[in-house]
């Protein structure tokens, strides 16, 4: 077990899973544009959350990154995005 914090943690562990996941959904499908939004809102989230860090709201700050961290793990698990086999960053769906 690390001493990291918490809030260190889940941010550090948010921007490994979006540097590694890749949108799953071919360009000219109906479903690009589903997985581009679950991506523009976990990076909005993660922003957040280190927006509420800087200012010293590390409450606000750790329910931001669980937020953008749902939204990979949902996209993931919905198929429109791809985390490989990294079941460490992601909740794969077997």
């Amino acid at each position: 077990m690390t001493d990291e914090p918490l809030l260190e943690k889940y941010l550090r562990l948010t921007h490994e899973a979006l540097d590694r996941l890749r949108v799953a959904a071919p360009e000219r499908s109906y479903l690009r544009g589903a997985s581009d939004d679950f991506v523009s809102m976990a990076r909005a989230y993660l922003s957040d959350a280190e927006h509420f860090r800087d200012r010293g709201d590390r409450e606000r700050a750790l329910a931001a990154a669980s937020y953008a961290h749902g939204w990979i793990d949902a996209g993931v698990r919905l198929g429109l995005l791809d985390g490989g086999s990294d079941d460490a960053r992601f909740t794969l769906f077997r």
